[in-house]
C-alpha cells in the first residue's frame, strides 16, 4: 500500500524517464535505419560488381573451351561452383549473429531503472 502513496513523489521522475525512453527509442530507430540503408547500398554495389565479374569470367571460360571437348565439363563445373557458393551463402546468412539486439539501449536503461522504481514504489520490500 505504501507504494501507491509514494507514487506522487515518483511521478515527475517517471515522466522524465518516460521521455528519456522515448528519446532512446527514437535514437535506436534512427541508428538502425542508417545502418540498414548503408548495408543495403553497399550490398547492392557489391552484388552488381560481383555479378558482372562472374559473368565476364564465365564468358571467358566458355570462349576458351568452346571448340574443345571440355565445353560441357566447363559449364558443369561452373554450375556446380555457383551452387556451392549459393549454399555457403545461405548457411552464412542464417548463422550470422547480430552485433546489437534491437532496442539494446532501451533494454539496458530499463533494467537499471526498474530496480530504482521498485525501491521507490515498494520501500519495505526486502530483496
Amino acid at each position: 500500500m505504501r507504494g501507491i502513496w509514494s507514487l506522487p513523489k515518483a511521478a515527475p521522475a517517471l515522466a522524465r524517464h518516460l521521455g528519456a525512453y522515448i528519446d532512446l527509442v527514437a535514437l535506436d530507430l534512427d541508428r538502425t535505419r542508417r545502418e540498414i540503408i548503408a548495408q543495403v547500398v553497399a550490398s547492392v554495389i557489391i552484388a552488381v560488381c560481383i555479378f558482372f565479374l562472374i559473368f565476364m569470367v564465365c564468358l571467358a571460360v566458355l570462349a576458351y573451351t568452346w571448340n574443345t571437348p571440355y565445353r560441357l565439363a566447363a559449364i558443369a563445373w561452373m554450375s556446380g561452383g555457383f551452387l556451392l557458393i549459393a549454399v555457403a551463402a545461405v548457411i552464412y546468412r542464417f548463422n550470422v549473429a547480430r552485433s546489437e539486439p534491437f532496442f539494446a539501449d532501451v533494454r539496458k536503461e530499463w533494467q537499471e531503472d526498474r530496480v530504482i522504481l521498485e525501491r521507490i514504489l515498494f520501500p519495505d520490500k526486502k530483496e
